[in-house]
Parts: structure tokens; C-alpha cells; sequence
């Protein structure tokens, strides 16, 4: 399944399922839903909640790297999967965009 979220504003963003629900876990909204919309007003509280997840991945990934505690050092960045950061950075930034415009935000 595919998540395609689509705007006035902003050119259609497009994501796999696992990565499109967890968007929408984090933004508070029903990743179960067929269709769904994020209104202008919403947008703020969205573009907040997914910072502080990312922030949030970011200090995990950071502690884990840290060899200091005895434990094995992660790989290097490269070597990792894709974080949260990049998966919603277009996001964010649609959310952005439409906020500005007063433009919602649809799926489905």
C-alpha cells in the first residue's frame, strides 16, 4: 500500500506504507483511514511532533554511537538505515508549505 499525501501547493508526496503510517502515528492521525486530510491549523502541532521524534531519533542514535559504555560502536552513518529525519523532511517540509498558504493537506 501507498500513502499519497496531495496539496494545492505542493507537488504530490508519495510513501510506502510502513513510512506513511508512521508519519501519521507521530502527527496523531489515523493511519488505518483510507482517506484523511490535515487542516492549516493542525499543521503546527505536526511540523512540532514530528521535530521532537526526529530530535528524539537523533539523541538514540547519538548514545548508541557513543563506544564510551563498553558496548559495540554502530556502523557508520552510511551503513545505517534511512532515519526518520530523512524519510520526513519532505513532509515537514509539505506541511510547511501548505501551512503558509492556508492549504490542507489530503490522503487517500
Amino acid at each position: 500500500m501507498l500513502y499519497k499525501f496531495k496539496s494545492k501547493v505542493a507537488a504530490d508526496l508519495i510513501m510506502l506504507e510502513p513510512n506513511g503510517r508512521r508519519i501519521l502515528q507521530l502527527i496523531g492521525k489515523d493511519p488505518a483511514a483510507a482517506k484523511g486530510v490535515i487542516i492549516p491549523e493542525q499543521m503546527p502541532a505536526a511540523i512540532a511532533a514530528l521535530e521532537a521524534a526526529v530530535a528524539q531519533e537523533a539523541a538514540e542514535l547519538a548514545a548508541a554511537r557513543a563506544p564510551d559504555d563498553g558496548r559495540e560502536p554502530l556502523p557508520p552513518l552510511a551503513a545505517l538505515p534511512i532515519s526518520l529525519r530523512q524519510r520526513a523532511k519532505p513532509f515537514i517540509d509539505m506541511l510547511r508549505r501548505c501551512q503558509a498558504a492556508g492549504e490542507p493537506i489530503v490522503w487517500g
